[in-house]
C-alpha cells in the first residue's frame, strides 16, 4: 500500500475570463508576465507536482505572489483548478460532488488561517467545538473533546473567555485546537504563524512540533519564511511564479540548491543549525566518543562532543553504528556555514 497521503499532479491554475484557452500557451512556456500583458490572464499555478507522505509535515514556501496560498486552497477545493488532479487517499477530490466535498472538509481536512478566523461572539470552547457540532456531535461530547484540545495547546482555564480577551498567540492556539478537534487526517496551515510576534511565533512552532510527535498528522504548512520552513518541514517545496523550483529535505536544499534563485534564498542561513551529523560523517575507526543519532544537527552534536572531552562521536541510526564524525570536521563545518553569514539578514 502506498504511503502517499496527498498527490498533486500536473496542477494548473489560471485566473481570467477564459482560463482553459490559455493552458496550451502556459504549457508551451509563456511567462507569467507575458500571459498577463498579452492576454490579460494571471498564472497562479504552473504544472505543480507534489507528493505528501502520510504523517509528513510538508512545507510549501515562496515569496509573495509565488502561488503558495493559491495551492493550499486547491487541496480542499476552496479554489477550483484549471487543470490537473488532487488525489487524497487514492480519491481525486475534483471528482467529488458537493455532499462529498462538504464531508471531506468537515472530517478529512481542517484548516488553520493566518488571521485566526475565530468567531468573536463565541467563547473559546464554542469556537473549538464548532467543527464537531457541524459534524452533528452533541454539545456535551463536543465540549468534552474540545476541552481536551484546549488543554493540549496550553489554554486550560480559558475555555469561557472570548477571543478578544486573548493575545494573538493565544488566539492562534485556539485556531489550532479547533482544527485538531475534528480529528481530521490532514491539517492545512496557511501562513498560520506569520501574524505573530517573533517570540510567540517560535513558541507556536514548538507547540506544533510537539503535537506532531504525538499525533502524526499529515500537515501542509504554507510560509514565506525560510527559517520557519527549515525548522518545521520534513520536506520543503519552493515555489516561484506558480512553479515548484525545488523540493526536498532541508538538508537537500541547503547542500544542493537547484538554481541561483534557491542559492540566493539560502545564502544567509546558518547551515550548522540545519545540517545533520550524517552530512559530515566518515568511517574513521580511530574516532571515539559518545553515540549520537544521525538526525542530530552539527551544532548540537559539537556541544555534546565538547562536553565529553572526546575527539568525535559514533553516529547511530536505529541503534546501529553507521559511521563516525570527528570534532575537527564538525568545527570546520560550522566555520564554513557561518562564513559571510549576517545573523541580522534573515528572510522574512
Amino acid at each position: 500500500m502506498s504511503d502517499t497521503k496527498v498527490a498533486i499532479k500536473d496542477l494548473y491554475k489560471i485566473f481570467g475570463s477564459n482560463p482553459s484557452s490559455m493552458i496550451d500557451k502556459v504549457k508551451n512556456g509563456i511567462s507569467k508576465s507575458d500571459l498577463l500583458e498579452n492576454y490579460g490572464h494571471v498564472l497562479g499555478l504552473d504544472n505543480v507536482n507534489i507528493e505528501v507522505k502520510k504523517s509528513q509535515l510538508q512545507v510549501i514556501m515562496g515569496l509573495s505572489g509565488s502561488g503558495k496560498s493559491t495551492l493550499i486552497r486547491h487541496i480542499n477545493r476552496l479554489i477550483e483548478p484549471t487543470s490537473g488532479s488532487i488525489v487524497v487517499d487514492g480519491e481525486d477530490i475534483l471528482s467529488m460532488n458537493q455532499t462529498e466535498l462538504r464531508n471531506f472538509r468537515r472530517s478529512k481536512a481542517s484548516m488553520v488561517f493566518q488571521k485566526f478566523g475565530l468567531l468573536p461572539h463565541r467563547k473559546i470552547v464554542e469556537n473549538v467545538s464548532y467543527g464537531l457540532t457541524i459534524q452533528g456531535i452533541n454539545k456535551k461530547e463536543a465540549y468534552e473533546r474540545s476541552n481536551q484540545w484546549i488543554e493540549s495547546v496550553g489554554l486550560n482555564g480559558f475555555e469561557n473567555h472570548y477571543p478578544a480577551q486573548l493575545s494573538g498567540g493565544m488566539q492562534q492556539r485556539v485556531g489550532l485546537a479547533r482544527a485538531l478537534a475534528t480529528d481530521a487526517d490532514i491539517l492545512l496551515m496557511d501562513e498560520a504563524f506569520s501574524a505573530l510576534d517573533p517570540l510567540i511565533r517560535s513558541d507556536m512552532q514548538d507547540v506544533l512540533l510537539s503535537l506532531q510527535e504525538k499525533l502524526h498528522k499529515t500537515i501542509i504548512f504554507i510560509t514565506h519564511d525560510l527559517d520557519e520552513a527549515l525548522k518545521l518541514g520534513d520536506n520543503i517545496a519552493i515555489l516561484r511564479d506558480g512553479a515548484v523550483i525545488q523540493s526536498g529535505t532541508a538538508e537537500d536544499i541547503i547542500l544542493h540548491p537547484a538554481d541561483d534563485y534557491v542559492t540566493d534564498f539560502i545564502k544567509d542561513i546558518n547551515k550548522a543549525r540545519v545540517l545533520k551529523v550524517s552530512s559530515v560523517m566518515t568511517n574513521e575507526n580511530s574516532i571515539k566518543g559518545p553515540e549520537i543519532q544521525d538526525t542530530v544537527i552539527i551544532e548540537d552534536a559539537l556541544q555534546t562532543v565538547s562536553k565529553s572531552g572526546s575527539n568525535g562521536a559514533i553516529v547511530v541510526k536505529n541503534g546501529k553504528k553507521i559511521g563516525t564524525v570527528s570534532l575537527t570536521d564538525m568545527i570546520m563545518a560550522i566555520a564554513r556555514s557561518t562564513k559571510n553569514t549576517d545573523s541580522d539578514t534573515v528572510y522574512r
